[in-house]
This record gives C-alpha cells, sequence and structure tokens, in this order.
C-alpha cells in the first residue's frame, strides 16, 4: 500500500509516496530490537473464527476469542501489562504455528511459553495444573481443585477456569463437570465439545 504524503513529511521521508505496509515492518522491527515492545500481539484464523494471540518478552500472555471483543482485551492489557502494545506478528509466529498444528491434529502439547502474570494466587496455582493434564483426558472441577492443593475448593477452581487468559495453550477445556457435561467456556460450549471431540477422537 503506498500513500501520497503531505509535502513536509514527504520531504523529510525522501519522496512523495511511502510503501506504508513496508514503513511499518521497519518501525516495528526497530521498536522490537530497541526494546520498546512490552506487548507483541496478533490475529490468526481457527476453524473457531479469529483468535488475538498476545506476549510479553517472557511468554504468551493472552488469547483473545472473538467474542471477547479485541480491542477491549488490547485495552486491558494496556493497563494491566504495559501501554507499550504493538502489532509485531513475528513475536508470536511459535504460538500462531503450534495453534496450526494442534487445530490440523498434529500436535498433542504446546511447547511455547507461558506468561500467567495476569492470575494470581490460587487461580494461578489451577493454571500450572491444567498444563499438566494430557492431550484427550479430562478431570472434573473437583479434581482440579484437589490437583492445585486445595480440594475443598471446586468454586475457586471453576472461576480459574472461566477466567483462564491463555485458553487452548492452557487447557482449560479439558476441565468438565463432575457428571460428564462440558461446563461452561469462553469460546462457546460448542467449541469446548468440539476441542474434547478432537482431542480423543
Amino acid at each position: 500500500m503506498t500513500s501520497t504524503l503531505d509535502p513536509r513529511l514527504a520531504a523529510a521521508l525522501g519522496g512523495p509516496t511511502v510503501d506504508l505496509a513496508a514503513l511499518r515492518e521497519r518501525l516495528v522491527a526497530a521498536a522490537e530490537r530497541d526494546g520498546l515492545v512490552d506487548v507483541a500481539y496478533r490475529e490468526v484464523d481457527s476453524p473457531f473464527g479469529p483468535l488475538l494471540l498476545a506476549a510479553t518478552p517472557d511468554g504468551v500472555v493472552r488469547i483473545a476469542f472473538a467474542g471477547e471483543g479485541h480491542d477491549d482485551v488490547l485495552a486491558g492489557l494496556a493497563h494491566d501489562v504495559s501501554p507499550r502494545v504493538l502489532a509485531a506478528p513475528g513475536r508470536l509466529e511459535p504460538v500462531a504455528r503450534e495453534l496450526d498444528e494442534y487445530f490440523a491434529g498434529h500436535r498433542r502439547r504446546f511447547d511455547v511459553p507461558v506468561d500467567l502474570r495476569l492470575v494470581r494466587g490460587f487461580r494461578r496455582t489451577v493454571l500450572e495444573h491444567l498444563r499438566t493434564i494430557d492431550y484427550g483426558r479430562t478431570e472434573s472441577y473437583a479434581q482440579a481443585a484437589a490437583g492445585a492443593g486445595r480440594p475443598s475448593a471446586v468454586r475457586a477452581a471453576a472461576s480459574a477456569c472461566s477466567h483462564n487468559p491463555v485458553p487452548i495453550v492452557v487447557p482449560c477445556h479439558r476441565i468438565v463437570r463432575s457428571d460428564g457435561r462440558p461446563g461452561h467456556y469462553g469460546g462457546g460450549a460448542d467449541m469446548k465439545v468440539a476441542l474434547l471431540r478432537m482431542e480423543t477422537s
């Protein structure tokens, strides 16, 4: 994409037109190189609609479904993590690739680093436990609470699952009700059922 610029800006850039995409790529690369990007993000397609991926230098910090409102999620990251949020797709390439492999049925475990700074206390302990549940396996909310060290905290475990900032990679979809019903899911009940079926087929 090219654009005709204001003459003063054109003089500063060296010509009357500029390739905006190339300019943006150079600016993003410079910001990354100089350590000015605290949260990088990109959107990717999935079988369940677009996903927003966001990462800090420590790992994937957020995966959001379309229904969450990606602009709202980015505003939340700017408030909760850092205002230095920038679309920098390259940093998200590893998780985008692993998600593609997962949805294609070729990946059973995510290897990308995860940054759980958005959750604390028992919720974080529950999410760390979820990462130990193998592909194709499920646990009840009561089992998740016990696995996180507080067997009586079933409601708190359910709350941790419902507030999981990194769904799919941190597999809260593998937590189901004690009667076997899927229970709630941020991406919708149909998506949760589809993920569980994919993992057990």
